[in-house]
């Protein structure tokens, strides 16, 4: 079992309570329609990460601008070497990828967990 830190747990709900735009476009208007349990603001280890399917092992990340300075960069390649540690993938978009580019995201998604926009449920 990957371990979380309960004291994240209240800061998870939170941020669920929160997302951004992008985040609940991905969520609403995507994500809700796998056929796959997807948890939004999932606790692993000491991060909490956007979307997380267990099945797949795969987070799904939505980064802000901020995450494309220099010092972030290095710490979500920390993150993300640390997660692999667990073999979990982690599939990183920007929130102007969700926004501008939004079918090739679903698209990229679908690929990485070896489904088609056909096995897509109907809300």
């Amino acid at each position: 079992m990957i371990p979380y830190n309960k004291k994240l747990v209240a800061n998870a709900k939170t941020l669920r309570k929160n997302m951004t735009p992008e985040e609940k476009h991905l969520w609403y208007d995507f994500l809700k329609k796998l056929p796959l349990n997807v948890h939004r603001q999932h606790n692993i280890e000491n991060y909490i990460v956007d979307f997380y399917i267990a099945e797949k092992k795969v987070v799904i990340e939505i980064d802000g601008r901020q995450h494309t300075s220099p010092e972030h960069k290095k710490e979500d390649e920390q993150r993300d070497a640390r997660l692999a540690n667990w073999n979990i993938t982690v599939l990183r978009y920007s929130n102007d990828d969700i926004r501008n580019n939004f079918r090739s995201v679903a698209a990229d998604i679908l690929k990485n967990l070896g489904l088609n926009f056909s096995d897509l449920k109907s809300l």
